[in-house]
């Protein structure tokens, strides 16, 4: 079997005007979508979906580029190998999404789910955490988050992760006003549910710390990215500070940009994304940090095939957690498949097929045409 071509598929889909998440200074008007796909002399296709914060266009461009390096190869040729640089998102992307690619196509030239491939013995299922809380706004109804969070129990969902909400600074929200939320959110869950909390690098290291001894005693499960990246002494602080996990990552590709806050434990947990650093890769940082006592749990916010390649990867890391879905996607999360996983109570089920485990919906073009622009719009107040 030889590789005869690779072709990039950019999706989008508007979001109607009560679909639109609205989070620190940030609407989203849009879902976007990019997948690889690579096909072979005898018809066989793997995909893989690349993380569509690169831009789908930008994307396409660089596997185009990288596509010569692959073509009359053998795909299970383990001398292919495309390196990750740490610096471009949309480069990096593609590199993710052909490798997520190759190894569905791997699985299915094997006869086996890509998890198999991956481990002995992976699990059969894995637990999601319905991950949004981006829809509440300071202003008007914050209360909603917790309306959210009690849909996510009814739907038979054990865990949740949840943002900061609109920028503080309109409406005067302090640390103070903001733990109050979270009380009583925790209080309305009533512990049928995990919470996270996600703080998108939005806080100093002051509140941070304030907010995670408050989260601590509540019982999160984790504190997400509070503080901005680059302050890995500040991590490590929050880390030493609080039994609760401290994560992050989710933005990194590379071992040398993970290895700092290893080194000065400054992650409890890491979340590389296998849309942005490919299974591969993510397999990869998962065994070196383990040693570290840091586990995975991968950043997962996309589409359902990008879903997929995180949900096997989940299952054959060295001790696995939950997988991330995002709740606020819209219909082009599932409908790019032809079939949507069974999903019950929570959990992700897979199937006996190989790969991935799901093919591509027909059509998607032209269902999805692709919407050029940010997918979101800067907001003023």
């Amino acid at each position: 079997m030889k590789i005869t071509g690779l072709e990039t598929i950019c999706l989008s889909r508007p979001h109607e005007p009560d679909r639109q998440w609205f989070t620190a200074r940030y609407r989203t008007i849009k879902a976007d979508c990019a997948i690889v796909v690579i096909h072979t002399d005898d018809g066989t296709q793997g995909i893989g979906e690349a993380s569509a914060y690169g831009g789908p266009l930008a994307i396409r461009e660089w596997v185009d580029q990288l596509a010569p390096e692959m073509i009359g190869k053998d795909p299970s040729d383990p001398t292919i190998v495309l390196r990750l640089d740490g610096n471009s998102r949309p480069h990096d992307a593609a590199v993710a999404g052909i490798d997520c690619a190759l190894w569905d196509l791997k699985g299915k030239i094997a006869g086996k789910r890509v998890s198999e491939l991956l481990t002995e013995k992976p699990l059969e299922r894995v637990r999601l955490y319905a991950s949004s809380g981006c829809r509440y706004d300071w202003r008007h109804h914050p209360e909603q988050l917790i309306e959210e969070a009690l849909e996510y129990i009814e739907m038979g969902y054990t865990a949740m992760k949840f943002r900061i909400g609109t920028e503080w600074s309109w409406d005067g929200v302090t640390v103070d006003r903001f733990l109050g939320l979270v009380r009583e959110l925790t209080r309305a869950v009533a512990g049928r549910m995990e919470l996270m909390l996600d703080g998108n690098c939005r806080l100093t290291e002051e509140q941070a710390m304030t907010i995670a001894r408050e989260l601590d005693q509540l019982g999160f499960a984790w504190f997400e990215e509070p503080i901005p990246h680059a302050q890995i002494d500040g991590y490590a602080r929050l880390c030493a500070a609080v039994d609760m996990p401290i994560t992050g990552g989710e933005s990194f590709t590379t071992l040398e940009q993970f290895k700092p806050y290893l080194d000065k434990k400054a992650y409890d947990r890491i979340q590389q994304d296998a849309g942005l650093c490919g299974i591969t890769q993510a397999m990869y940082l998962a065994k070196v940090a383990h040693p570290y006592g840091v586990d995975t749990c991968p950043h997962s916010w996309h589409n359902g095939l990008m879903a997929m390649a995180n949900a096997h990867l989940v299952a054959a890391l060295p001790n696995p957690h939950v997988l991330e879905l995002c709740m606020i996607q819209g219909p082009l999360q599932w409908e790019i498949l032809a079939e949507k996983p069974i999903i019950q109570d929570g959990w992700l089920v897979f199937s006996d097929k190989p790969g991935l485990g799901v093919e591509l919906a027909e059509e998607l073009e032209e269902r999805f045409p692709y919407i050029e622009g940010h997918y979101a719009i800067q907001v003023q107040r």
